[in-house]
């Protein structure tokens, strides 16, 4: 079963959160990772209080491969830098 990592980013480092974007692309895809969405427009159109920033969604066969790549050592730098260069919340999500 598909599932989809859904990253919500408030970035206040830019070029170091570019040179995450740059390493971290190439490992989510190695895992059979695709990018269905990377910070495009972003219109809530329902809200609670849900804020979001900046909003990116990665398709993975499946929850296993999703979280491979989040514990594949060679993301771990990467994750160190975005979260010098970010607050982020990460969630994983089964889908279809």
């Amino acid at each position: 079963m598909a599932a989809y990592l859904v990253v919500d980013a408030d970035i206040h480092d830019v070029e170091a959160y570019d040179r995450y974007k740059a390493g971290a692309r190439p490992i989510l895809e190695r895992h059979g990772g695709e990018y269905i969405a990377r910070g495009g427009a972003l219109d809530v159109v329902e809200d609670g209080t849900w804020t979001p920033t900046r909003l990116v969604i990665v398709r993975f066969p499946d929850a296993a491969s999703a979280r491979a790549a989040l514990e594949d050592p060679d993301y771990a730098p990467l994750r160190a830098l975005r979260q010098g260069a970010a607050k982020a919340t990460l969630a994983i999500v089964e889908g279809i």
